[in-house]
């Protein structure tokens, strides 16, 4: 698990590296250009997907849990 989180987080922190001045259609140093910009909205929407599903399969496993212990 360890291993995996270092993975992901490793992942995302590299891709930092690819910012440069001139990329997207608004400044870089507001934060609209954080809210408009796709390369910027997309892995957002990624990880709020990703972290919903998590939260879900974590509720039915303790749901699960509880009725097995019932």
């Amino acid at each position: 698990m360890k291993r995996n989180i270092l993975t992901i987080a490793a992942t995302l922190f590299n891709v930092s590296a690819f910012a440069h001045e001139g990329h997207g259609h608004t400044h870089g140093f507001t934060i609209k250009h954080y809210f408009i910009e796709p390369e910027h909205v997309i892995p957002v929407f990624i990880v709020v997907a990703i972290a919903i599903l998590l939260m879900k399969r974590y509720r039915s496993m303790a749901a699960k849990k509880v009725l097995n212990k019932s």
